[in-house]
């Protein structure tokens, strides 16, 4: 008995050491999970449900054509950044620290938000819990305040400007420009366009949680930076009878400036909501005002819509230019005579208006000789445009009147512009000038731009033939000392850096790369991309044409004929410096990113400062003899001239060497299926298995790897012409034995 007594006891001890250990992890589970945000404040600060009251998520849910947050969800995020706020403040952390932390959070803010008789399905349906859990990709690697601080240093403008009262429209106002100023640091920063808005965030945040001396609660910081409305706060018994002795007495005077503050409120009204609809309260200044804007610090115009409609005789085709990156470019004169370009953006990365604004403010700090300067833009939403023209932006530049370089190196009988045969001086003025704007975009602003599309339409010619940089649309504020990866590869075929247009790797050498192009084009008088050219596929682009007749001794044959009939002997050996410009273009526009120059070698080359390098081999293409050795082993011919490769860049310069041969190939089939009047979609393109078999690539994983890689390329190559395209894989059977392929090439 006593045994069996014993027995039970130890049974006991063992049950109660399994479950001990469980119960206080339930324990510490369920402690962890409890929400560290108090959120009573949503049941103090009298903010405007209005939009929230008959907000129905199910109806929400089926409305197919709805793009952007409810107003109701803008409104409760802006609440709840609230809470986020004090939460920075007392923890140093901009997120919660984990997914079951922000889910409790969520469900409680959600029965304050009940409390109104609100819907039970709101937060669910306006959040995902996962979106405010604390990550390092979210903006510039930032997840705690020190980590902004390292980031933007100690003091940046929100930290003066949204300090005081912001219940003080001055004050707000300046606060609002600190923090587009921010945002757009943070932005540039961080590299990502798409995380304008997570970053704009972050901004807010911080001004409402560390920089205000007031708190996220005051009605400064509640309605200014988290832009919400709010109703008027109910006072004591005493108060109010004082309100109401003071109302009567002053009821005569209320009387007569009634109309005053009717419209007062109106524009009141109309200043907040549009920075709600925005998201939280940083806001564009007023467009819509009664006469231009100046913006400060700028110097730039905000221009209502009907004043550039009278410039352009209501954009009409008389006054049409052409089409430009991202849209349509209009010649208008301002009501003050000036003769001006009206650019229509109908397309761009730009995921809204404050994007948009925040990328209008870059290009109006910029100031240079030899850039196109921004006059001024005009922004129209839907919601403040009675006709039927929609959300519509334009960017206002000054008028060139010489056009645009491509209409002089390549005039066509449509153009306007009266077109003129460069001369060899104008030639070298319009790339030292080009050269000299690249590098105030490169070097002479903090964090530097890259400007992504660098090409003889974006070259302005001034009345006195100057050449002037335009069409930043597509530019890059890039993190400095650093390369910038984009999904959306920007630019024009032809122009584009290898490197940038197959891998979407953006640095400073892929617009040299551009510059050497149109450097090789104002040289030659040749097109960058040659469609038409017979023979070889190394004809079609200019930079293998170039680069051919110098490696072969040829130089002065890439020379435009008109620049040699007119140099001689007694013009200071103008033949020698014109082939030294050819050399420059040549290397600015090689293949391996790391033996281009930067530009302001490639200025200090062309000017004579330093000499140009021997130019360095290229890879080899794929054609040449030597992939066809003896063995059918594969083999690259060693770099003859230049610096000397490392063996680590050996299958970076065979992967360049095939993408090469690829470009060639694709270039050669569309101007073969040209030539023959069959549209691409009809093409069935079939990759021949003898060519690697020729390479014997079956026994070369990592080459095996590159294979892959062209392949993956055709249909998006095809895809940016314009046509389908079927591939047939002969070659590699079980291309998934390759699927670490990815990690072995990037």
């Amino acid at each position: 008995m006593g045994g069996s007594t014993n027995l039970d006891f130890l049974r006991f001890l063992v049950l109660i050491s399994f479950c001990l250990p469980l119960t206080y992890a339930a324990a510490e589970s369920s402690t962890s999970n409890i929400c560290p945000m108090d959120l009573n404040y949503v049941l103090r600060i009298p903010w405007n449900k209005t939009l929230c009251r008959n907000f129905n998520p199910l109806a929400q849910n089926n409305n197919s054509n709805s793009t952007s947050k409810p107003p109701c969800c803008q409104t409760i995020l802006s609440l709840f950044g609230v809470a986020l706020s004090q939460h920075l403040k007392g923890t140093s952390l901009f997120q919660l620290p984990n997914l079951a932390t922000s889910s409790s959070c969520l469900q409680d803010y959600q029965s304050k938000l009940s409390s109104f008789s609100l819907s039970d399905n709101l937060v669910s349906h306006c959040f995902n819990p996962s979106q405010f859990v604390t990550s390092p990709f979210i903006c510039a690697r930032i997840e705690t305040s020190q980590d902004w601080v390292d980031q933007l240093g100690k003091s940046t403008s929100l930290d003066s400007d949204c300090r005081s009262d912001l219940t003080d429209l001055t004050a707000c106002d300046s606060c609002l420009r600190a923090g587009y100023k921010v945002q757009s640091l943070l932005l540039a920063a961080d590299g990502n366009t798409t995380h304008a808005q997570d970053c704009f965030y972050f901004a807010v945040l911080y001004a409402a949680g560390i920089v205000n001396e007031f708190g996220p609660e005051s009605d400064g910081v509640v309605s200014c930076i988290f832009g919400l409305e709010l109703n008027s706060r109910v006072g004591s018994a005493s108060n109010s009878h004082s309100a109401l002795v003071f109302g009567l007495t002053g009821a005569g005077v209320a009387i007569l400036v009634m109309s005053s503050l009717l419209g007062l409120y109106l524009w009141y009204d109309k200043k907040w909501r549009r920075k709600k609809n925005l998201g939280f309260g940083f806001d564009l200044d007023e467009q819509q005002g009664s006469r231009p804007k100046l913006r400060p610090n700028t110097g730039s115009i905000w221009f209502k819509i009907r004043d550039l409609e009278k410039a352009t005789d209501n954009f009409s085709q008389k006054n049409f230019i052409g089409r430009g990156g991202f849209g349509f470019v209009y010649k208008g004169v301002l009501s003050d005579g000036t003769v001006v370009a009206i650019k229509s953006v109908i397309e761009s990365d730009f995921q809204g208006d404050a994007e948009f604004c925040n990328e209008v403010e870059i290009i109006s700090n910029l100031k240079h000789r030899n850039l196109v300067p921004l006059r001024g833009c005009c922004v129209i939403d839907d919601d403040v445009n009675s006709d039927e023209r929609g959300n519509q932006r334009y960017l206002v530049y000054d008028y060139m009147s010489n056009g645009n370089l491509d209409d002089h190196l390549f005039p066509s009988s449509d153009n306007q512009i009266q077109k003129q045969l460069l001369s060899w001086p104008q030639r070298k003025s319009i790339i030292l000038d080009v050269a000299k704007g690249l590098a105030y975009l490169h070097h002479g602003v903090k964090p530097g731009i890259y400007h992504r599309d660098i090409k003889g339409t974006n070259i302005l010619l001034d009345a006195d033939m100057r050449a002037r940089v335009a069409d930043f649309g597509l530019a890059k504020q890039s993190r400095e000392g650093q390369s910038h990866l984009t999904t959306r590869v920007a630019g024009t075929h032809g122009y584009l850096a290898p490197e940038y247009a197959l891998y979407g790797q953006l640095t400073e050498k892929s617009d040299v790369y551009s510059f050497g192009v149109v450097v090789l084009e104002i040289m030659s008088g040749r097109k960058a991309l040659d469609l038409s050219s017979s023979g070889s596929p190394r004809a079609l682009l200019i930079t293998d044409w170039a680069w051919s007749l110098v490696k072969a001794g040829k130089v002065e044959q890439a020379l435009d004929a008109s620049l040699l009939r007119g140099s001689d002997s007694s013009n200071s050996n103008p033949k020698g410096i014109m082939e030294r410009f050819v050399l420059v273009g040549i290397l600015c526009a090689h293949i391996m990113v790391a033996l281009r120059p930067t530009i302001l070698d490639a200025l200090k080359m062309l000017e004579g400062d330093i000499e140009v390098p021997q130019i360095p081999d290229r890879p080899v293409p794929l054609g040449h003899p030597s992939f066809h050795a003896d063995g059918n082993n594969f083999s690259i011919s060693p770099v003859l001239s230049g610096p000397k490769l490392r063996p680590g860049d050996m299958l970076r310069q065979a992967l360049m060497s095939l993408n090469v041969f690829l470009l060639h190939y694709l270039m050669d089939l569309e101007r073969w299926v040209h030539e023959c009047g069959r549209p691409l979609s009809q093409v069935n393109l079939h990759i021949q298995e003898s060519l690697v078999k020729k390479m014997n690539l079956k026994y070369v994983e990592p080459l095996n790897c590159i294979v892959l890689s062209m392949w993956r390329l055709i249909p998006e190559f095809l895809k940016l012409r314009g046509g389908e395209l079927r591939v047939s894989l002969v070659v590699i059977e079980a291309s998934q034995t390759y699927q670490h392929c990815d990690a072995l090439m990037f």
